[in-house]
């Protein structure tokens, strides 16, 4: 009886560690991505719509060319499309970015779902995973498998963090971001900066898409998302603008995700839409614990909008 719930307390913890992994994908993408923007200055809550525009962008030119390499392209440059128009239209006066974010969700959303009628049914050519278990005759450890954009994501992190720290173009972003009035003394643009660090940021959130139907759950519907846009940009603030930390975030909202699946896969069937809602309940609790007197956007670029 011992060893039965031991081998069940593992499968737990291994399904978790399982799930974080490949759940954790799009969070990682989209945070790092809304991290480089609000580096800048500004806000994309419009990451959301990208995130699912991306998806569908994926899974069709996936399902058309038969590669889903393509298709993780294709998502970036869909991701370029909008941000390009969030940054477009933030740039003119008196334009608030937190207003143009919502209606770039709403219009990526929209789209997403309109042109991806015709790719719910068909089934397109998913991304390759990378096995961690191979060493192991362990049937849970043979399980642990990651796509290869986790591994690219996680190398980006670090390097992200190298080029805000140690780059010109990266004290550049951090400057916009501090100090217009700095920046332009010095003879930078802030708009064209910001323009940038936006596009960049929605390459890589439309990337993220690109995992949610091409890898977990590999397939392409109109609730693929369930909000995890806005969940990563939510990721950012409790990571502090770190990219180093929104990997590390990401990891943990991921095991959020993970839990629900991974407790009805030992028998626990009492509460398991409780548990599937850990990630929003963890969303909430981050907010509310950033938003104490002593910790409120400590870190947060001085030129952001909730800033000021």
């Amino acid at each position: 009886m011992e060893t039965a719930t031991n081998l069940g307390l593992w499968s737990v913890i291994l399904a978790v560690i399982a799930g974080a992994l490949r759940v954790s994908t799009p969070f990682l993408f989209v945070s790092l991505g809304e991290c480089l923007t609000e580096k800048s200055g500004r806000i994309n809550l419009g990451q959301e719509g990208i995130l699912v525009l991306g998806a569908m962008t994926a899974y069709a030119i996936s399902y058309k060319t038969g590669s889903p390499w393509l298709g993780v392209l294709a998502a970036g440059f869909s991701g370029v499309v909008l941000a390009a128009a969030h940054a477009g239209l933030c740039s003119m006066p008196r334009v608030n970015d937190i207003a143009v974010g919502i209606a770039i969700m709403l219009f990526g959303t929209g789209v997403a779902f309109y042109l991806g009628a015709p790719y719910i049914h068909p089934h397109a050519p998913q991304l390759p995973a990378l096995s961690l278990g191979w060493w192991s005759s362990i049937a849970q450890f043979r399980d642990l498998k990651i796509d290869f954009l986790f591994v690219i994501g996680a190398l980006l992190a670090p390097a992200l963090l190298f080029v805000f720290r140690n780059t010109s173009a990266g004290l550049i972003v951090r400057t916009v971001g501090d100090s217009a009035d700095a920046a332009r003394a010095m003879g930078y643009s802030v708009l064209g900066t910001r323009f940038g660090a936006t596009v960049c940021g929605g390459f890589l959130a439309g990337v993220g898409g690109a995992d949610l139907s091409l890898f977990y759950p590999g397939s392409w519907t109109q609730g693929l998302s369930s909000g995890q846009g806005l969940m990563a940009v939510a990721l950012v603030i409790f990571a502090r603008w770190d990219p180093v930390r929104c990997l590390w975030a990401a990891l943990l909202f991921g095991s959020a995700g993970a839990l629900g699946p991974a407790l009805q896969s030992v028998g626990v069937t009492q509460g398991y839409y409780l548990f599937n809602a850990a990630p929003y309940v963890l969303t909430l609790g981050i907010l509310i614990a950033a938003s104490s007197a002593d910790r409120a956007l400590v870190g947060a670029p001085s030129e952001l909008s909730i800033t000021k």
